[in-house]
């Protein structure tokens, strides 16, 4: 059974990597990497397949940036090419990302089963471009692999047939199980002469807050008033970095007190980083899950969330806008020991790869 699996986006690269393991204890299974670089930058890129131990993609399909449309479709095009070199048994695609519709529609045509692993995601915000490549890819998948009961909900409401859709857990979460240990030898808190539980974390990246001027000074406003209290890390997403200098702040971001710029991160220093923070201010999507994970309290700043164990279970919180009054507030009661205490979500246990290789050697095997 050959399978191949994409990956366009460094959060692919975490989803994959225990699949593709799994997929390597079986001989029977022939497995494949396609990296479609939607999202490439040497340097990471080069980190992340480094320390994920996956191996050099089998493909690079080089597609790099664009409007969503220009992208999608040059990934159509070239992933066609390697459908008809290739002949695989089954497409696996991951996560909500262009290149996940875009490998999924060709498969699709082209007659090959292909499975979508994290299904069932649902933010109910169609103004997301990741909430229209989710519900696409899962309308065509053969197989879904969700992470949590809201997917199965979500999936069985929409009247997906339950025999195509499978609770097998999350694979983000098997990847940090993974490297957890590997990532506790590195030195980066002390490089930054930090002890655990005394610094908040920042991370901040999509359009609907950093691409107009109110939203940057809104972040501003709660980094610096967060700093007042604690030691900020702050790794700067390339897309919010020319924004705020577009805008005229970054020089005042640069100058707070207390406030350490970072550089994007490999995955085991963000790994780290977030394990051992006191509290993590976002508005990513794969941090929800992981802060859940790690019992590390976390506000995320989205209308909605597709991950709803997470705010449910977990220890996420979810704020619609970027008020600094109401951040304020509500990170001096985190800050004074009043977080939630969260539980871990059923099947979020390192082991969701293993459930899906089982299952797909047993639809598509032989």
């Amino acid at each position: 059974m050959k399978i191949l699996s994409i990956v366009g986006a460094r959060p692919n690269f975490m989803k994959v990597a225990p699949l593709h393991r799994a997929f390597a204890k079986d001989s029977t299974i022939e497995s494949r990497i396609i990296h479609t670089g939607q999202h490439y930058d040497a340097k990471m890129s080069d980190v992340f397949f480094n320390q994920l131990e996956l191996p050099k993609p089998d493909y690079f399909l080089g597609i790099g940036g664009g409007s969503h449309t220009v992208q999608t479709a040059k990934i159509m095009l070239e992933f066609e090419q390697v459908m008809l070199a290739e002949k695989p048994d089954v497409v696996l695609v991951v996560g909500d990302v262009n290149s996940t519709i875009a490998c999924a529609t060709v498969a699709v045509k082209e007659h090959i089963p292909v499975v979508h692993v994290e299904a069932g995601l649902r933010s109910g915000d169609r103004r997301m471009p990741e909430e229209i490549n989710r519900i696409m890819t899962d309308s065509i998948s053969d197989q879904l692999f969700v992470t949590e009961s809201a997917g199965m909900v979500n999936l069985r409401n929409e009247g997906v047939a339950d025999e195509k859709v499978h609770f097998v857990g999350n694979v983000m979460i098997d990847s940090l199980v993974y490297y957890r240990e590997k990532a506790s030898k590195l030195t980066i808190l002390d490089d930054f002469g930090l002890e655990p539980k005394t610094y908040v974390l920042v991370t901040m990246h999509r359009p609907s807050n950093v691409d107009d001027e109110q939203g940057l000074k809104n972040i501003l406003e709660i980094v610096r008033t967060t700093s007042e209290k604690r030691k900020i890390l702050f790794p700067v997403h390339p897309r919010t970095l020319r924004n705020m200098e577009t805008f005229g702040l970054l020089d005042e971001l640069k100058t707070l007190p207390n406030v350490i710029l970072l550089d994007p991160q490999g995955y085991l220093e963000f790994l780290q980083l977030m394990a051992n923070a006191e509290l993590i201010i976002t508005d990513s999507g794969g941090i929800q899950e992981e802060t859940t994970f790690l019992q590390v309290p976390c506000i995320t700043f989205r209308a909605s969330t597709e991950r709803p164990v997470t705010v449910e279970l977990g220890t996420n919180y979810l704020l619609s806008d970027l008020n600094p009054a109401s951040v304020n507030t509500l990170v001096l009661d985190i800050l004074e020991g009043n977080a939630k205490k969260g539980t871990i979500p059923p099947l979020w246990d390192g082991r969701a790869a293993e459930r899906i290789a089982a299952i797909l050697k047993e639809k598509y095997a032989g």
